[in-house]
């Protein structure tokens, strides 16, 4: 026992080194979260799933083990909406600095652009409904390891750019190429209401912009009973053109739609049921005050927990109205409300790149309300089942993926400290994390859009 345990101790900083073929958690106290804590039990894993759990699991005898006296384990977190593991967006073509501005400008309108703007729906503008993020993912992204060392063991990752902007894909924190991290490729559509504003072409408004969304469906509609009558009547039926944008939402499980204020989460509410289509929405700074629409509705919500606060370029003497102070002292209370009125709902990133930033987050919701227990729940078995995933992972059960967080103390209390975090098996240590810069941005290089923004 004691040779293997020293064997452990000098691995100990090759936390991606390959794991051995089993490792036993044991005497640690055990969150399986699908089912009652376990106050002094065994988590054996083996070939990347968990193998046996329980307060008598039996250790294998060519277990690796991990002594977990004092420690808590607990199923890996999910970030529910994120960006993780995708490149950031090329920066926007700026003009070259110096001086005829004025004339540079003139040129640079008058020279046609590349793509003309969208006269109508059938130019598919901003839509890119076929993208996956499962082809986007590189490992050379550095929030990976950021998120990993926060406890985070997958990520639900999805393009943003557009108004189709794509398919998300879950992936594990873990593995040595892109294809190794894919849990399930195609998850849900992440759907914005962006448009292209005045003299952009169409849709050139919101309500131009649900119009189109609106006859993507329709057009969805017809081609996929198009294509049907083709496959039972090929001879003689002229066959339908191929259109990759439809393909890709027909290949959707599930739409994710904007939702910031009470009279968005209605829209969006009826505008789903319309469109006959799952629905997930996302961000809800409001959601304190649309709870009773979101039940009445059976509607799942993916919570942002990047909080509404003041921008840093404010101007601080500028005055800020009072429902705009409301929204930012309630919106960490919203999943407090969700749960009182028993509204399923998962929790996301929205943007935030830092450890600190991520645990001040969730304990700024569990200081409005919200228990430990369900922060837990909406960070882990919740996601899983919203996105189909429950039966391989969310939890800690018998041949679930060995996705845990092995920490000292409460996962949510300010001096936890995270010991291990194991990704379908392997073993990793957190890294420390850098220094903030002061006033920097929190948006891992400033993306645009982040998860959850609102269009």
């Amino acid at each position: 026992m004691k040779r293997l345990v020293c064997l452990l101790a000098a691995a100990a900083g090759l936390g991606s080194a390959q794991p051995p073929t089993a490792i036993a958690i044991q005497n640690a106290r055990i969150i399986p979260v699908s089912g009652p804590a376990i106050a002094r039990g065994t988590v054996i894993l083996r070939n990347g799933l968990i193998e046996s759990v329980g307060a008598n699991a039996k250790i294998p005898a060519d277990a690796w083990i991990i002594e977990g006296e004092g420690l808590t384990v607990y199923p890996g977190l999910i970030d529910a909406l994120s960006t993780v593991g995708i490149p950031e967006p090329p920066p926007p073509i700026t003009p070259p600095a110096g001086g005829g501005g004025g004339q540079r400008a003139a040129v640079l309108a008058a020279t046609p652009s590349a793509t003309p703007p969208a006269r109508g729906p059938e130019d598919r503008p901003n839509t890119t409904s076929w993208q996956k993020a499962a082809d986007l993912i590189r490992l050379t992204d550095p929030r990976i390891e950021t998120f990993r060392s926060a406890g985070f063991t997958t990520a639900i990752t999805f393009p943003t750019q557009g108004i189709f902007a794509g398919q998300g894909t879950a992936i594990d924190l873990s593995g040595t190429k892109p294809g190794q991290m894919v849990v399930s490729d195609a998850v849900g559509q992440y759907v914005t209401m962006l448009n292209s504003g005045f003299g952009g072409g169409f849709p050139g408004s919101l309500m131009g912009t649900i119009s189109y969304i609106r006859q993507i469906y329709l057009d969805a509609d017809h081609y996929k009973k198009a294509k049907e009558f083709y496959a039972a009547h090929p001879r003689g039926t002229p066959r339908p053109e191929y259109d990759r944008a439809l393909e890709g939402v027909l290949e959707s499980p599930r739409i994710l739609l904007p939702a910031a204020r009470r009279v968005d989460v209605d829209r969006m509410i009826r505008f789903a049921h319309e469109l006959k289509q799952p629905a997930l929405l996302y961000g809800l700074p409001e959601g304190y005050r649309s709870a009773d629409l979101l039940k009445k509705a059976n509607a799942t919500a993916l919570i942002n927990l990047k909080w509404p606060e003041k921008a840093l370029e404010t101007d601080p003497d500028e005055l800020d109205g009072l429902n705009v102070l409301e929204i930012r002292d309630q919106a960490p209370s919203t999943p407090a409300v969700l749960v009182k009125n028993g509204v399923r709902f998962a929790l996301y990133s929205g943007g935030i790149t830092r450890r600190s930033d991520l645990l001040k987050a969730v304990k700024k919701a569990m200081d409005s309300g919200l228990t430990a227990d369900d922060a837990l729940k909406a960070l882990t078995l919740t996601p899983a089942q919203i996105y189909g995933l429950a039966d391989r992972m969310g939890s800690i059960e018998p041949g679930k993926i060995a996705n845990l967080v092995v920490s000292k103390g409460d996962l949510f209390d300010e001096k936890t400290q995270i010991q291990y975090v194991f990704v379908d098996g392997m073993k990793y240590e957190p890294v420390p994390e850098p220094p903030a810069v002061p006033g920097g941005p929190n948006r891992g290089g400033g993306r645009t859009p982040a998860p959850g923004d609102q269009q």
